[in-house]
């Protein structure tokens, strides 16, 4: 041994037994050390919660990306095996010591002296403190003294406030394992998907193992957990070890599985804004836990039945009547993994036949209808900008003449159509904005007669605050998701006599037997109000309704607009949601399920139908609207009109078919037998083969037996005459 080595070892020597003599005197005070009850609650997890109203866990999702943890492991909630493992690798002396294993650092010493070999002396103390203090840890890879002497007084400050339970408890979450995963909790939870307190001793050997290199490669990392099992644990063969390591370490640690994942879609909303760098306390939600877990079973299990339908996904919405709390949110039903993200309570789908109410109840505010009027279910054709608008009926039938009651509850598309001409598009579309339909935003035009059935799109979220609407008797106010978030005022949208009418037509399941017959999904052992809803070519299957407690959306289809096949309105979202409307109101309810009680401004009057097309009835007016009887005027009486073409028609020439070939024949209703037409100023000259169609602007008119012009139609003939004999 050189001079050199025998003055470190002496110094070394010399500061070790100063250390030692004035420990007693010099012991470093605890100021500034913070205890162990500021750093566990302090410690927080990677993942924020959502919970119920009631504060029990629906969801987790991470909204720390600086490294995963999950919560914090009590010591008795880890496995002894594991503890074991880990003191006997990192600090067999860790009851004996004050925070320095004095042995260790002479040994240290010795070895760098005398053998050049370097291994670390820190203790689990002493690691704790690098963990609990950035300024501890080595800037490149080793600490130098001045640093060591530091982390050793940490140590000690450590080991004079805290007890050895705290501390070894606090290392086990605070050590870093592998990868990103910080803690006992992460470690357990996505390398072996168990709670720490299941760790095998196969497993607790290879997580010891990591502590040293967290990022090391497997064969390596196996060969440290086999060197500890030939020491300590010799009935673990070495190869159940190396093929542990190269099962889980080859790639990126696993993703862990949460216990609780039942609402993914209403987590990514309320968590994700909360993302700042730092981890958040879990968010209490206005959800029912139980009514949550609900609807996603139900849900999927309905999908799990459609899929021969091609029905994919699928959404359930239920909402508090009377606070506007959000009591279920299931934005995601899906069999479908690729759009198992997409939130479908927000998604912008088309509204299909859900929009009638709201245009029925306009046109009894107008006074332009009554729940008895008499509306025409008969084929229609409208003139519009972009060509012709032809009306058809779900069945593709036509039920000729019906009350506004019975066109609405069986969502009779022709009628609706007939209403809108009624109103206007305009104040209609004013209304729709004025229950929350965000996305009507451009002039009536715009959408034209198709918006009676639904053609604009809209969500869930604003169906259900639509809906909501009408079960409150006209007054509007936006859903809430979170129990302190501040109420908004609520807005009057419409009479509440006006919501009492339309509520009563959708609740009458005589009226709506029509088209769904009497025995259907829409029926409730109480009173409830409900309307389906389809889109074109299938896309879109809805089903909306209220109690006078709850309101509830559903909806299925496909998120990539692929159509359904042969789902109907209660085949489809209907059954869904008649077995939540079950489930909210079992049976021996204290508060009586009992319908609306009736608000100023209606009367109910006994009324009869002439001729008899439906049965007489006792029905609900606005006052002053009221009829004792309805006549349907004789169709004789009625004047003509010309049903093709109809006004504006834009016709076009096909270059591919003889001329003689492409006719014109015209249509009046009702039909009589001695009116005759005369186009362009001169009579067809045979009216049994039609009219012989040629460029330009054209006027048909219908003539009575007098030559009295009673009905005028303009249209244009568009293109070049064929040639072609």
């Amino acid at each position: 041994m050189n001079r050199m080595r025998w003055r470190w070892l002496f110094g070394g020597v010399l500061v070790v037994g100063l250390v030692l003599v004035g420990w007693n005197v010099l012991r470093p005070a605890t100021t500034g050390t913070r205890s162990f009850a500021e750093v566990r609650e302090g410690f927080a997890s990677s993942d924020g919660w959502l919970l119920d109203r009631h504060g029990d866990p629906l969801q987790a999702l991470r909204v720390n990306a600086q490294g995963r943890r999950l919560e914090w492991s009590a010591l008795e909630e880890v496995s002894p095996a594991l503890t074991r493992m880990v003191l006997l690798a990192e600090d067999q002396t860790f009851f004996d010591h004050g925070g320095v294993a004095w042995s260790a650092v002479l040994g240290t010493l010795r070895d760098r002296l005398f053998t050049g070999v370097r291994r670390g002396a820190s203790t689990v103390t002493m690691q704790l403190a690098g963990l609990l203090d950035p300024g501890l840890r080595p800037a490149r890879g080793r600490r130098d003294w001045p640093q060591k002497w530091a982390q050793m007084e940490a140590a000690w400050a450590l080991e004079a406030a805290w007890s050895k339970r705290q501390i070894f408890e606090a290392y086990l979450n605070l050590v870093s394992f592998r990868g990103e995963l910080q803690g006992i909790g992460a470690a357990s939870r996505s390398l072996f998907a168990k709670l720490p307190s299941g760790l095998t001793t196969s497993e607790a050997l290879l997580l010891t193992a990591l502590i040293p290199a967290p990022n090391g490669a497997a064969d390596r990392t196996a060969q440290r957990a086999c060197a500890l099992a030939r020491r300590h644990a010799p009935e673990i063969p070495c190869a159940t070890l190396e093929a542990l390591a190269q099962r889980l370490l080859r790639g990126r640690p696993p993703p862990i599985r949460q216990a609780e994942s039942w609402a993914p879609h209403l987590a990514h909303r309320l968590l994700e804004p909360l993302q700042s760098g730092r981890t958040q306390v879990p968010l209490r939600s206005t959800l029912d836990a139980p009514l949550q877990r609900f609807a996603n079973t139900v849900l999927n299990q309905h999908l799990q039945q459609l899929q021969e339908n091609q029905v994919r996904n699928g959404a359930v919405l239920v909402a508090d009547n009377a606070s506007g709390e959000v009591l279920a949110y299931v934005g995601g039903g899906s069999n479908h993994p690729a759009t198992r993200y997409v939130d479908g309570v927000q998604a912008l789908r088309q509204a299909g036949s859900t929009l009638k109410p709201f245009l029925y109840q306009l046109a009894l505010e107008q006074r332009l209808l009554t729940a008895a009027s008499l509306l025409d279910d008969s084929p229609v054709e409208l003139a519009t900008p972009t060509g012709i608008y032809v009306p058809r009926n779900y069945d593709h039938a036509f039920k000729g003449w019906v009350t506004a009651r019975t066109a609405l509850a069986s969502s009779l598309n022709v009628p609706a159509v007939r209403t809108l001409l009624l109103t206007g598009l305009p104040p209609f579309v004013q209304r729709l904005r004025q229950l929350g339909y965000g996305q009507v935003q451009q002039e009536g035009d715009y959408y034209g007669y198709a918006l009676a059935l639904g053609s604009v799109e809209v969500t869930l979220w604003q169906q259900v605050a639509a809906y909501r609407t009408l079960a409150r008797g006209g007054v509007y106010a936006p859903l809430r998701l979170r129990p302190d978030e501040p109420g908004a005022a609520d807005q009057r949208v419409t009479s509440a006599a006006s919501a009492f009418l339309v509520a009563d037509m959708l609740a009458d399941p005589v009226a709506r037997s029509l088209t769904f017959g009497l025995n259907n999904p829409l029926g409730t052992p109480f009173w409830s109000a409900v309307k389906t809803g389809t889109s074109k070519q299938m896309r879109d299957n809805w089903c909306i309704g209220f109690s006078n407690r709850y309101t509830v959306g559903v909806w299925v289809g496909n998120f990539d607009g692929q159509p359904m096949r042969e789902v109907s309105g209660v085949s489809g979202a209907a059954q869904i949601w008649q077995e939540l409307m079950l489930y909210l109101h079992p049976p021996g309810l204290q508060t009586p399920l009992h319908p609306p009680t009736p608000p100023a401004g209606v009367v109910q009057v006994a009324t009869t139908f002439h001729p008899p097309l439906e049965p007489p009835r006792q029905e609900w007016y606005l006052t002053g609207t009221e009829r004792s009887a309805i006549f349907l005027n004789d169709p004789a009486a009625r004047p003509p009109r010309i049903l093709e073409p109809g006004d504006g028609t834009i016709l076009a020439l096909d270059p591919d078919i003889p001329a003689g070939h492409q006719r014109l024949f015209p249509r009046m209703e009702p039909l009589l037998p001695r009116h005759h037409w005369r186009m362009d100023g001169a009579p067809l000259p045979d009216e049994a083969n039609g009219w012989s169609l040629r460029p330009g602007p054209h006027r048909l008119e219908l003539l009575d037996e007098q030559e009295t012009v009673v009905a005028v139609t303009r249209f244009q003939v568009r293109g070049n005459a064929s040639s072609r004999p």
